[in-house]
C-alpha cells in the first residue's frame, strides 16, 4: 500500500488511494517546521494510522530536490530544508520514499483524474501567493534538468509596460530566487496586489482588488488587465513551444473563475493554433491534487524531486 502525504508549511495531510485513484484525506497534523525529529515522528504516526501495511511513502511537498546534490530546497519548512532528505527518510521510515513537487503532483492529478483527463500535453499552474507549475507530456511527468521543470514563475520576463497598457513601468522587485523581473513577483495573488499598489498607491489585498474589479472600478480593471497581460504572454510562449492541450489552474486564485476566464480569453487570442474551447480552466483537483498526485507518483516511482 502507498501512504500518501501532502506537506505544506502549515499542515501535513495524509491518506491512501482508493480503487478509483482518488485519495480521501484520512487526517492532518501541524507541520513541525523547526524540529526534524518531530517531522519524521509525524510521518511515522500517520503511517501507523493507515488501514494496512505500508510499502511506499509518497510525498508531495512545496519545494524541490537538487538531483545533483540530493539536497532538498524547501524554504517554508526549515526542518527539512537543505537536508539530503529522500535517502534519510528511506532509512528512518524503513520504506521506499518518493518525493515530488506539489505542483507536479497537481499536474499529474489533473491529467489523470481532473479537467485535463485524456489530454496529451498538460501544463498545470498554481496561482497562489506566487506561481508554480507542473508539466505532463504524453501522460508522463517531466522532471527536467536538476529536477526542475514547469517553474515558469522564475524567469525574468516581466514586461514592465505590459505590452503598452502602461505609460510608466512597473517597479523591479527582487524575487525569492535572487533575480529581478521574475514573473513570480507579479504573477500570483501578491503580484496582483503589487500591480494594484503600483498603479493606485493603495494597499488592497487580492480579494479587494477583484471585488472592486467586479464592481466596475476603473483602477482595479487596469490592474487586472496588466496582471492578465503578463500572465497570458508567458503562457502563450509555453503553449506554443510545447503544444499544450490544457492548462488547469490551482491555488487560491483558481476560485475566481471570472479571472481565470479572462486569462483564458487573452491566451487564446495570442496562441497560434485556434482554440474553440477554453484552454486555461480551474482545476478539478485543487483540494486533493497533492494526495492524488502523490499516489500516482508513488505508483510509478516518479519523483521530480522535490
Amino acid at each position: 500500500m502507498i501512504a500518501c502525504f501532502d506537506i505544506g508549511g502549515s499542515f501535513i495531510k495524509y491518506g491512501v488511494p482508493e480503487a478509483d485513484g482518488l485519495v480521501p484525506e484520512l487526517g492532518r497534523v501541524k507541520t513541525p517546521g523547526e524540529d526534524y525529529d518531530a517531522f519524521v515522528a509525524a510521518l511515522e504516526t500517520a503511517i501507523a494510522a493507515m488501514p494496512g501495511p505500508v510499502d511506499i511513502v509518497s510525498i508531495a511537498i512545496a519545494g524541490f530536490v537538487d538531483t545533483g546534490s540530493g539536497r532538498a530546497v524547501i524554504a517554508n519548512i526549515p526542518s527539512v530544508n537543505q537536508r539530503v532528505l529522500q535517502p534519510d527518510l528511506d532509512k528512518r521510515l524503513g520504506r521506499k520514499v518518493v518525493i515530488t513537487n506539489d505542483a507536479d503532483c497537481f499536474a499529474l492529478a489533473e491529467s489523470r483524474h481532473g479537467v485535463a483527463r485524456g489530454k496529451t500535453n498538460v501544463f498545470a499552474i498554481i496561482l497562489g501567493s506566487g506561481l508554480g507549475g507542473g508539466l505532463v507530456i504524453g501522460g508522463h511527468l517531466v522532471r527536467g534538468h536538476d529536477g526542475i521543470a514547469g517553474e515558469w514563475g522564475h524567469s525574468p520576463i516581466v514586461d514592465p509596460l505590459a505590452g503598452g497598457l502602461l505609460n510608466r513601468p512597473l517597479p523591479e522587485i527582487a524575487c525569492g530566487c535572487g533575480r529581478k523581473g521574475c514573473l513570480d513577483t507579479f504573477g500570483g495573488a501578491r503580484g496582483l496586489e503589487r500591480i494594484d499598489f503600483a498603479l493606485t498607491g493603495e494597499h488592497r489585498d487580492s480579494s479587494a482588488v477583484l471585488a472592486a474589479w467586479r464592481d466596475g472600478d476603473a483602477a482595479a480593471e487596469r490592474a487586472v488587465a496588466v496582471y492578465v497581460e503578463n500572465l497570458a504572454r508567458a503562457l502563450n510562449l509555453i503553449v506554443n513551444t510545447v503544444g499544450i492541450d490544457s492548462v488547469p489552474v490551482g491555488g487560491g486564485l483558481a476560485s475566481a473563475p471570472d479571472l481565470i476566464g479572462r486569462i483564458d480569453a487573452r491566451v487564446r487570442e495570442l496562441v497560434l493554433a485556434p482554440r474553440d474551447v477554453p484552454l486555461v480552466v480551474p482545476g478539478a483537483r485543487a483540494v486533493d491534487g497533492g494526495l492524488v498526485g502523490a499516489a500516482l507518483a508513488g505508483a510509478e516511482g516518479v519523483g521530480k524531486a522535490r
